[in-house]
């Protein structure tokens, strides 16, 4: 660093007014200058490009506290408060983006069940408790639709469903897949909102095949499904609102590799003490 500085500064008249704006003497430059590099300033150095390299393998969406998690997985022992100073220092941010914004018509539904996760969002066990949700993803075709089926235990995405169609459909196939890879339990939740898709007769009756309870937000509070909110709000952030999908099957292939390769697999949830949905499962099992 200090050798950039001097070639970028070697006119003496330069120097000579940086020294005097920064009311500093030219010989005090000088020395330091010849001054050795301090072993807190190298370790400072390695330490930033190691901060660098994970905030790069994360495609930008890691503040410091992941970012920190990371280094302690990888056994280099810093405080956060480094961490944090150093990103600062250097400009290194979570990216964070516009948002877009589409708003929906509620239509009046009588098929409803009651609330009975009553934003109790922790879970003891898979499988216990999941929560269902649906989001649009903009693309130059048109709306791309999103359902998951999210297990309360490990935040893990189990079942997904993506259509340019927002239908009774979308919602099942999310719930097939989520079926199709997890153990089932009789009386487990399934929560979600009074959206008509939900409380479709078709619907209702593949979750008491299952033996799943139904529970269903109040009208209007979206706080009551508030860990589905969470996650597409994060997906949003992280990977949607700076995109400019041209396809819906564009689209369909990065929020595939958002879930399955980075969400569920790598990425650091500070619920889970900073370990990802998959291998805090993993952990749980072991123990």
């Amino acid at each position: 660093m200090k050798y950039a500085f001097i070639q970028s500064h070697a006119d003496s008249h330069a120097i000579y007014t940086m020294c005097r704006n920064l009311d500093v003497s030219t010989s005090g430059y000088y020395d330091w200058l010849e001054r050795p590099t301090s072993a807190r300033d190298t370790a400072n150095q390695e330490l930033l490009t190691e901060i660098r390299n994970i905030h790069k393998q994360s495609k930008q969406r890691y503040g410091s506290p992941r970012i920190h998690a990371e280094l302690q997985e990888l056994g280099i022992l810093v405080g956060r408060k480094r961490v944090e100073r150093l990103m600062k220092l250097n400009d290194i941010v979570a990216q964070r983006s516009k948002r877009h914004r589409r708003t929906y018509k509620h239509r009046e539904t009588q098929l409803t069940e009651e609330n009975h996760l009553n934003r109790e969002f922790v879970a003891k066990a898979p499988n216990e408790k999941w929560v269902s949700d649906i989001t649009f993803i903009p693309t130059r075709q048109g709306w791309l639709y999103l359902a998951i089926v999210l297990d309360l235990y490990s935040r893990a995405v189990v079942g997904w469903s993506m259509s340019k169609r927002i239908n009774g459909e979308l919602v099942h196939d999310a719930l097939d897949m989520a079926i199709s890879q997890r153990e089932t339990n009789e009386g487990m939740l399934v929560h979600s909102d009074q959206g008509s898709q939900y409380t479709a007769q078709s619907y209702r009756q593949k979750l008491s095949e299952y033996g799943m309870v139904c529970s269903m937000s109040r009208k209007g509070e979206c706080h009551d499904n508030a860990v589905a909110e969470s996650f597409f709000h994060t997906m949003k952030e992280e990977l949607v609102y700076d995109a400019d999908y041209k396809t819906h099957n564009e689209a369909r292939q990065a929020i595939f590799k958002y879930i399955e390769l980075f969400y569920n697999r790598k990425r650091r949830h500070s619920y889970l003490n900073y370990k990802a949905p998959f291998e805090y499962e993993n952990m749980a099992s072991a123990a």
